[in-house]
Formats: C-alpha cells, sequence, structure tokens
C-alpha cells in the first residue's frame, strides 16, 4: 500500500465532524477554532519499537496503546480530550495490518470524542507519535504544582500490573497463566480515567499520570510543589497474587507504564472522590499524605523504611 492511499482511504475518509475543527486532514495543516472560554492542553507522546512495545503486537492492541498513553495525559489534566495528530514510522505498510489497526484506533478515538486530525506516515523502524489535545474551562485544568500539606494523596485502578507482565516475558519470574493473563491485558490496554479525571477538577489539587513508575511520577508533583509525602506501600492497590513475588514493591513502586492517575486533594474531599469514583466506574485508594518536608518516604504498614534500587523508568539508562 503507497502513503497517500492509506491517508485518503484510513485517514480521511473516517474523520467525524467537529463543530471546533475548521479544516482536517488533507492539507498542510489542521485548523482548528477553539472556544475561547476554556483552556487548551496540548500533550506529544512517543512509542519506540523494541523499547515501548514488542514488535510482535498485535496491530489493535498497538493503536490501543499508542492512543491511550495520551489519553491518559489528558485525564491527569482533568482534560476533555479533543483532537489528535498521529505520526507513524513502519518498515512497510501492509493492508490487513493497517485494517486492523485504524479500526482499533477509531474505536478507541470514538469513544473518547477524539478527532484525529493530521500527522505523517514514512518508511523506516517502527515509531509512533501523537500529539493530543484537549481542553478545561479556563484555569481549572489540574497541574503538578498545587499540592497542599494535608492533603489525601489517591492513586486509581491498580499498580505493578504491566511491570510483572515484562518480567515474564524477560523470564525473570514466571507467573501463574491466570494471573500472566490479567498482568498482559493490563500491560497491552490500559484504561485512560478520562471521566474521573474531569470531575476531579473541582475536587482535587494536583494530579499526575503514572507512566513512570508511582514514586517518580508522584516525586514530580512533590517537586512542583514543593511539598513531601508519607506513603503506605501496602495499601498501594495491585493484584494480590503479585504480593508472592518478591519484586511485587518494585513492580508497583516503580515499574511504570500502568497509566493511572495518582492525585492529592483536601481531606473534606474524601466522600466526593468515592462518589465521584462510583459515578465513573474508576477504583480509587488512599495510600497516604502530603507533607511540609519535601521528601518522599515509603513505608510499610509497620512504619518500616520500605527501599527501592531505583524509582522508576528512565529512558536514558
Amino acid at each position: 500500500m503507497k502513503e497517500f492511499d492509506f491517508i485518503k482511504q484510513y485517514l480521511v475518509n473516517r474523520q467525524s465532524q467537529d463543530g471546533q475543527l475548521v479544516l482536517g486532514i488533507g492539507d498542510d495543516a489542521a485548523i482548528i477554532r477553539p472556544d475561547t472560554s476554556h483552556d487548551i492542553h496540548i500533550s506529544s507522546d512517543m512509542l519506540i519499537g523494541g523499547r515501548h512495545f514488542f514488535t510482535d503486537v498485535s496491530a489493535a492492541d498497538l493503536a490501543y496503546k499508542v492512543l491511550a498513553v495520551n489519553l491518559s495525559d489528558m485525564a491527569a489534566m482533568g482534560a476533555t480530550p479533543k483532537w489528535a495528530l498521529l505520526s507513524v514510522a513502519v518498515p512497510q505498510l501492509q493492508e490487513d495490518w493497517v485494517q486492523d489497526f485504524c479500526d482499533s484506533l477509531f474505536a478507541l478515538a470514538d469513544e473518547y470524542g477524539v478527532n484525529i486530525i493530521g500527522g505523517d506516515t514514512t518508511q523506516g523502524p517502527w515509531a509512533f507519535n501523537v500529539t493530543i489535545m484537549g481542553q478545561t474551562p479556563q484555569g481549572l485544568g489540574l497541574r503538578r504544582d498545587a499540592a497542599q500539606v494535608g492533603d489525601d494523596i489517591w492513586v486509581t485502578g491498580r499498580l505493578g500490573l504491566a511491570c510483572a507482565a515484562l518480567f515474564d516475558h524477560w523470564q525473570e519470574v514466571q507467573l501463574d497463566m491466570d494471573v500472566f493473563a490479567e498482568c498482559e491485558a493490563a500491560r497491552l490496554r490500559p484504561r485512560p480515567r478520562v471521566a474521573l479525571g474531569q470531575h476531579l477538577v473541582s475536587l482535587a489539587h494536583a494530579a499526575q499520570d503514572v507512566s513512570d513508575g508511582f514514586a517518580q511520577d508522584l516525586a514530580h508533583i512533590l517537586k512542583a510543589s514543593g511539598v513531601g509525602a508519607v506513603i503506605n506501600v501496602d495499601a498501594l492497590p495491585t493484584l494480590p497474587a503479585l504480593k508472592h513475588h518478591e519484586q511485587w514493591q518494585h513492580w508497583v513502586c516503580a515499574g511504570g507504564d500502568d497509566y493511572e492517575l495518582v492525585f492529592t486533594a483536601p481531606k473534606h474531599q474524601r466522600q466526593a472522590i468515592l462518589q465521584a469514583a462510583q459515578t465513573t466506574q474508576t477504583a480509587v485508594s488512599l495510600v497516604g499524605v502530603i507533607t511540609e518536608q519535601t521528601d518522599l518516604m515509603l513505608l510499610d504498614s509497620d512504619g518500616e523504611a520500605v527501599t527501592l534500587e531505583q524509582w522508576g523508568f528512565d529512558h536514558f539508562e
């Protein structure tokens, strides 16, 4: 398949209607006309074959994750995702593969109301980059720099599953078959917490998506806000079966690839947060507190310090 055949058949013809989209795919640039009462949020994530995904992954799973990790960034800001640009480098365009990829991509985009409005396609080693844009009412976007001393610290979903699946792939552990299946599903198809994020704009102070490891990503909030935290590691949500493995604290605290949210909120919002979680069918766990001391303390349920060899994923380590 040729590049422009791919663009016309699989992108232009599937672009949805959008009242704020003046011009979409097919010109040198898209044109959007934002609502002036809203702030625009823009984020970009790149996934590289052999680094972020196995190159034998199914087209459908790859397309899902390429967009889902960007939706997670919008969720962390409390933003409504609106538009995305997709740039792709692949060794060749095989029609069956392209069909499966685009079916999955547009299914997820439609689910979250995202319009694919442009991008680029080239031949080369596996690489996928999405630039996503969303919006919040002016001044209401969640940020990293707004955590306050005394805030509760919450996390959504479960942590460590994706990393545990990778350890199994790398033959460093052998998970039970059903446990591996659940962990692999979490690795391949994380659920962006967009709906909860939108509720949190009026409830939370600060938020961050957990992509490179819970400890490392929480530390971004602490540094930006000039505060510290105490975390009960045993309260961090995970698959109970993973706690039978000696690496479980690493998987949960530093493994990454979770695409959950960590957020801080005042104590008086606890009931409202639980109600928002129930409304959006999102599991949430209260795992710690923001402190005045500017460091992160990881403790177990007995108050003993938990030591990590590393705090999260680093692309250049």
